[in-house]
């Protein structure tokens, strides 16, 4: 076994090839380019990572300190990207070598939680099979949880949930996720639940800026643009939208996003006899925006 003042110098070279050959560095880098925003979220990952990396780099020079917890919770409100990075951390996580497979089966209660005696236990084990080798996502996960109902089954689906957040965290990793308020309230219900999560991040919500920028990427996915008046136009919808009830950061970028094609299609079809340059097919105009109740209205 290597001295630690060799493992000292040997590390940095050693790591750096592990990060490189096992292809997170790249799953690092296409994070930050592909996903906008969310700084603090990415500064966990990449910590967790460097965790994960250095962990096997112990296992290989013969230290042992048993197998990390990567159970994790994650909070912030709709649309700032909770499943998205759940995907993206299985397939670290399987590219680490720390789950089998690196799939990610995404739930909610509904999916674990039965309606009458015995229904609950087969439906959460089935949920539990599938998910094996990979991440389990539970959205919303503190609805499993109501005291108020004496009739409720979310309460075997958690135990069941326990016992193999305990005995196969070797083969499967548990991130709960939904509101920050919501979540702590269901670890204060439920302490076992809240020492089997090793790592919680917040994420918070997106800047105008960013969510523009959000809008921009969509588009382009999608093979459309803004001309500079429909860029400015979708700036003050954002604005004004952030201020309105239910608002859901990314998801709600998306849904106007649907929308303003879909007033962008009739325009076109009633304009012209429906004759369209590659142009016109592909720019969203100011009057796609402007039609939306958010400018008329304080309806969402």
């Amino acid at each position: 076994m290597s001295s630690p003042e060799t493992i000292q110098q040997q590390a940095p070279d050693t790591l750096a090839a592990m990060l490189a050959t096992s292809g997170v560095a790249d799953m690092l880098t296409q994070l930050d380019n592909e996903l906008i925003g969310l700084a603090p979220v990415k500064a966990r990952i990449r910590d967790v990572a460097a965790l994960l990396l250095v962990d096997r780099l112990r296992a290989a020079r013969g230290f042992s300190s048993g197998a990390p917890s990567l159970h994790m919770c994650f909070t912030g409100n709709p649309g700032t990207g909770k499943t998205t990075v759940a995907m993206r951390m299985a397939t670290i996580l399987h590219r680490l070598g720390y789950v089998r497979k690196g799939h990610l089966v995404a739930v909610t209660r509904d999916d674990l939680v039965g309606q009458y005696i015995g229904h609950t236990a087969p439906k959460t084990r089935e949920v539990l099979k599938r998910a094996m080798g990979g991440v389990l996502f539970i959205d919303e996960a503190y609805y499993l949880y109501r005291p108020e109902n004496e009739r409720d089954y979310g309460q075997e689906a958690i135990e069941m949930l326990l016992q193999v957040m305990e005995n196969n965290r070797e083969d499967l990793v548990v991130i709960l996720a939904g509101y920050k308020d919501r979540m702590e309230r269901f670890f204060e219900s439920n302490p076992g639940m809240s020492s089997r999560i090793a790592h919680h991040i917040d994420f918070p919500d997106y800047s105008l800026d960013e969510l523009c920028r959000i809008g921009d990427l969509m588009l382009e996915a999608m093979q459309y643009k803004f001309d500079e008046r429909s860029r400015n136009v979708f700036a003050d919808y954002l604005e004004r939208r952030k201020a309105m009830p239910h608002f859901a950061n990314a998801r709600s970028v998306r849904n106007a996003l649907d929308r303003a094609r879909l007033r962008h299609a009739s325009r076109l079809i009633n304009s012209a006899g429906g004759v369209a340059d590659d142009d016109s097919l592909t720019t969203i105009t100011p009057a796609d925006l402007l039609a939306s109740r958010v400018f008329t209205s304080d309806l969402t």
